[in-house]
């Protein structure tokens, strides 16, 4: 039953199935093919190196804004470029005195506090000479006595106070010099560490630049090798794809044929069975019908014996049909077995073998188009590698080079810089140290004067310890005196060079003028960064910096699209025209395939047409006629003769039922019809008319679409490398870095320190002056007198006058 209800479902299907085949066969030339290209490897994205950390604001000057400030007022004019820029143009040659006076002019400032640093070199010495002589000889404040009157006490008070303000302003400035000293040794250590830091990053900046671009170029290479070997590997890939194509329209046609070769060899199986089933049960009714003839026999020579009575029953007229005629079974044998002869279940595995050996067929069919392809694609590796030849990373080595012979410089010279900072802060420490002594000797003398003092009692008996602090007080006066001039010297010079530095150097680097004198053209030859790279303009150190501290790539920092045209280098456009064209051009043909031949579909329409000619209801109702066939009414005649035969005849109506019951149910497999036959041959003939049609089109597409999606590979390619080498490659944050800290460590680390070391050293001489009056004017109010005011005063005596 089962056999029959998906025939009669297949019937139902058959007409719409036929219909939506010839649809579907007449838009796949309209609609494109779902081929999708495998998506190539995407490169990785450049890994920027980890660059160490620097200092960006490090003003280690805790006393820089009073020192910037003072040097403001020193130095109030603008950066004198022009001046420089004749200095620099003449100063080989010879420096005119115009030049020279206008430099005078713009150091004014320097020129005015020199004198005065000069005078009070000159002065210092000689006045402490000259008082100290004029103290000896009893003047000046040398003679050991002391007027007492009645404003002493008011005027002891205020030198007092004059004097310890002046020595607390002494302190301030003694304590801003070690601060100061000290910055300056932090400074020294710091420099160096930050130093090496920066020549690190530019270091590792030189390095990765070339390896970056090296990166870009050899991802082409795997670009390269990819298209290599998708072409090396054409048969599986191209050939899958026409595979794909031919067979989503033959699928349709050959399932049909699957099926149809399944059903036939299901109803051979079951004719088979059939058959054996009725040669069986012709078997059963040739025995039935002996069986009946010998009873039938029996019967009649019991009723011809003349001693029966009442056996005048008529028993010739009981007859039995046993025969089995089905003429129309023997045709549809003989059609299956022309359809076996076809062979359907062969034709389906040729038609398998043949959809195989496509990807062979296109490798065959591509060697040569294949091997053309390979050498362009070296020709485009040998374009792409350009890149890297073209631009100038030699000139990157040579700095290399040289910050590799700068770093072992400094690691020569470190030791010695380390032993002369040692020896730099020991000094600077003594100096310190000693205006720390004159502040000490002015505070005992300020603390131990008024402790030991009796305002009311007479100078010559004052107490030691009024004494000890008067000596104080002149002993740091004497100090002062001695070593002054010496430590202005020392101001002096730093002044010099510490204020020149910072007006010159630091004030216009930070503001930017001192990049727009290097900038300034002719200026600096050695600097011509375009002519240099053989660019057709002239690079900026300034716009480099501005465009380093963006961290902008060296493609735009440096102009290299001046020297290389990359979207003609990675331009591959003539290459892959080439490759389209030879695909195009190279004959991909495949040996077309015949689902069914001519004599297979004669024979698929004869075994419809002798399927449908079978009389399945004539075999049906011989089975019927049979199987009504009943005995037991002849036994119920016989009932009155003997109860023998009764049970004869019964036995054999039994023996005929269970006979005839296997063969009853076989007529049903003869409905087989014509509409599944038809319904394969339309589809067969469908995709034989297609495929005739269309098979040469189906190449040439899925071999454009190959081809295109192997150049789609390239221009991938080309849109990151140009993407990488524009915007990604050698980003320069460390170049601006390195300048960063050039300014940091000269200016921020030593010369600020230093500007606070010299400024807090003069802020002490210059006070030593009023500190050197007041000790020397208040000391007197301590010290022990020689003489007393009484005795002092000269005391008139009384005369008599003589007539």
């Amino acid at each position: 039953m089962g056999f029959c209800e998906s025939v009669k479902a297949r019937r139902g299907q058959g007409s719409a199935a036929t219909v939506v085949l010839l649809l579907r066969l007449s838009l796949a030339q309209s609609v494109p093919p779902h081929t999708v290209c495998p998506a190539a490897a995407a490169p990785h994205s450049l890994t920027q190196p980890q660059y160490q950390h620097t200092e960006e604001d490090a003003s280690v000057g805790f006393m820089a804004a009073l020192v910037q400030s003072f040097l403001h007022t020193v130095q109030p004019n603008p950066f004198p470029k022009d001046m420089i820029l004749k200095i620099v143009k003449n100063f080989e040659i010879q420096l005119n005195q115009e030049i020279i006076n206008e430099a005078l002019v713009y150091e004014v400032g320097f020129v005015v506090c020199a004198a005065i640093g000069v005078l009070y070199i000159v002065l210092m010495p000689i006045v402490g000479l000259l008082l100290a002589c004029c103290r000896c000889c009893g003047n000046c404040g040398g003679k050991m006595y002391q007027e007492q009157t009645s404003s002493t006490q008011c005027r002891r008070r205020t030198l007092y106070w004059t004097g310890f303000v002046t020595t607390v302003i002494l302190l301030a400035g003694n304590i801003c010099m070690f601060k100061s000293n000290e910055a300056i040794k932090v400074s020294v250590d710091q420099s160096q560490l930050e130093l090496n830091k920066s020549i690190n990053n530019i270091q590792s900046f030189l390095t990765v630049v070339p390896q970056q671009f090296d990166y870009v170029v050899n991802e082409s290479y795997r670009t390269i090798q990819q298209v290599s070997s998708h072409l090396d590997d054409i048969g599986p890939q191209l050939g899958t794809e026409i595979k794909a194509r031919i067979r989503g329209t033959a699928d349709r046609a050959l399932h049909s044929v699957k099926l149809l070769n399944q059903d036939t060899e299901n109803t051979n199986l079951q004719l088979e069975g059939l058959n054996s089933s009725l040669a069986q049960l012709q078997s059963s009714m040739d025995h039935l019908q002996a069986n009946f003839t010998a009873v039938k026999n029996r019967i009649n020579s019991t009723l011809s014996n003349q001693n029966c009575s009442g056996c005048n029953t008529k028993i010739q007229t009981l007859t039995l049909d046993t025969s089995i005629t089905i003429p129309s079974l023997n045709e549809f044998q003989s059609a299956m077995d022309g359809i076996n002869r076809a062979d359907l279940k062969s034709k389906i595995i040729e038609v398998e073998g043949y959809f195989n050996s496509i990807p062979q067929s296109v490798t065959n069919a591509t060697k040569d188009v294949v091997q053309s392809s390979k050498r362009l694609l070296g020709n485009i590796k040998t374009q792409i590698s350009q890149v890297t030849n073209d631009i100038p990373l030699s000139a990157l080595t040579n700095v290399s080079e040289k910050l590799n012979l700068l770093q072992r410089e400094i690691s020569k010279v470190a030791p010695d810089v380390e032993r002369v900072e040692h020896i730099r802060w020991g000094v600077c420490v003594a100096l310190c140290c000693v205006v720390l002594l004159v502040v000490v000797c002015n505070f005992l003398g300020l603390v131990l004067g008024p402790l030991g003092l009796t305002p009311k009692a007479n100078p010559t008996n004052r107490s030691c310890t009024a004494d000890c602090g008067g000596t104080f007080l002149m002993i740091g006066a004497g100090l002062s005196f001695l070593f002054s001039w010496l430590f202005m010297i020392a101001v002096l010079l730093l002044f010099q060079v510490g204020g020149n530095v910072y007006t010159l150097l630091c004030r216009p680097w930070s503001d930017g003028q001192l990049l727009k004198l290097i900038d300034t053209p002719g200026a600096f030859p050695g600097l011509d960064i375009g002519a240099t790279l053989g660019l057709k303009t002239n690079i900026n150190i300034s716009d480099i910096y501005r465009d380093c501290e963006q961290n902008q790539p060296v493609w735009t920092t440096l102009h290299l699209y001046e020297l290389i045209n990359l979207e003609d280098l990675l331009n591959v456009t003539k290459y892959t025209e080439q490759m389209q064209q030879q695909f195009e051009d190279a004959n991909i043909t495949l040996s077309g395939i015949t689902i069914l031949t001519p004599e297979d579909k004669n024979l698929l329409r004869q075994f419809s047409s002798n399927a449908t000619n079978i009389d399945s209801t004539a075999v049906t109702q011989q089975m019927n006629n049979i199987s009504s066939i009943n005995l037991n009414k002849t036994a119920d005649i016989l009932d009155l003769l003997a109860t023998f035969q009764v049970s004869s005849i019964n036995m054999i109506h039994i023996a005929f039922n269970s006979r005839l019951f296997l063969p009853v149910a076989h007529p049903l497999l003869f409905r087989l019809f014509q509409g599944t036959v038809e319904e394969v041959l339309s589809n067969v003939g469908a995709v034989q008319d297609f495929l005739k049609t269309n098979m040469t089109q189906i190449v040439k597409t899925e071999s454009r679409m190959f081809v295109n999606c192997q150049l789609g590979y390239f221009i991938n390619y080309a849109n990151w490398a140009n993407v990488t080498i524009t915007q990604q490659v050698g980003r320069c944050r460390p170049v601006a870095g390195a300048v960063d800290s050039a300014e940091i460590i000269l200016c921020s680390y030593i010369v600020e320190t230093l500007n606070a070391f010299w400024f807090s050293l003069g802020w002490c001489m210059i006070f030593f002056i009023p500190s050197i009056i007041f000790s020397i004017k208040l000391a007197k109010y301590y010290r022990r007198m020689k003489f007393s005011d009484l005795i002092m005063h000269h005391i008139p005596r009384a005369q008599m006058k003589i007539p």
